[in-house]
């Protein structure tokens, strides 16, 4: 059976349930390509009237947004034993000098580190559990996470479904090429949030590394 035929005949609840699941694992702490697969899911519910964009962008806000907030719950009470578990777990994306990044990234910058993070891979795995090691409030947390769960998963999946509609005549005469044009043009509406959220991580990075070396004692 041919690919697309195949995916017509996945039932719009698989996808929806799909999508809130991963970006919700993902946000728990868990390392999971959330991002491809709501961006995927976007661009497939712009070829098919039976995946509604809006119910689709929901299970995707409600995914990041819950699962951040058992990230948090999760942090808070496992506390720094649990990320040194985690770093045993997925050296790749838990080790020290990540853990090192994340923490100081949110030292300074706050509930608005969980906001922007939420646009940034690594800072989204860390949000939820550092902010509940860092016992941040959670009412500053919750604000954050919900407006940045809402903001970058409703707003990815609007923009890509929109950008699949109108390359649809594209996607049918060159489906491949159509696809990766569709999924560029997405990503771009989102680079002003990414660079910010990149620069925040950037400038957290500079005082540690203009630190002096501690001079040893003389006797």
């Amino acid at each position: 059976m041919h690919v697309q035929e195949w995916l017509e005949t996945v039932p719009a609840i698989s996808i929806y349930v799909l999508v809130g699941v991963v970006i919700g694992l993902e946000s728990l702490g868990i390392p999971l390509p959330g991002e491809i697969i709501l961006v995927s899911s976007a661009l497939l519910a712009s070829q098919h009237g039976e995946i509604d964009p809006l119910i689709l962008g929901a299970c995707a806000s409600a995914g990041a947004i819950i699962g951040d907030s058992i990230g948090y719950a999760i942090g808070r009470k496992g506390g720094r034993p649990m990320l040194a578990w985690l770093g045993g777990k997925f050296p790749k994306h838990f080790s020290e000098g990540h853990i090192a990044t994340a923490e100081r990234s949110f030292e300074k910058w706050g509930m608005w580190a969980v906001f922007f993070g939420r646009f940034v891979a690594l800072l989204r795995i860390f949000a939820g559990p550092l902010a509940g090691v860092l016992h941040m409030p959670y009412w500053k947390f919750l604000i954050a996470n919900v407006f940045g769960g809402i903001l970058w998963a409703g707003g990815t999946t609007a923009v890509i479904y929109y950008v699949g509609v109108v390359a649809e005549a594209w996607l049918k005469r060159f489906s491949w090429l159509g696809l990766v044009v569709a999924v560029l043009i997405g990503l771009v509406s989102m680079l002003v949030v990414k660079r910010k959220a990149k620069q925040m991580s950037a400038e957290a990075k500079a005082p540690a590394a203009a630190e002096p070396e501690p001079v040893p004692a003389t006797d």
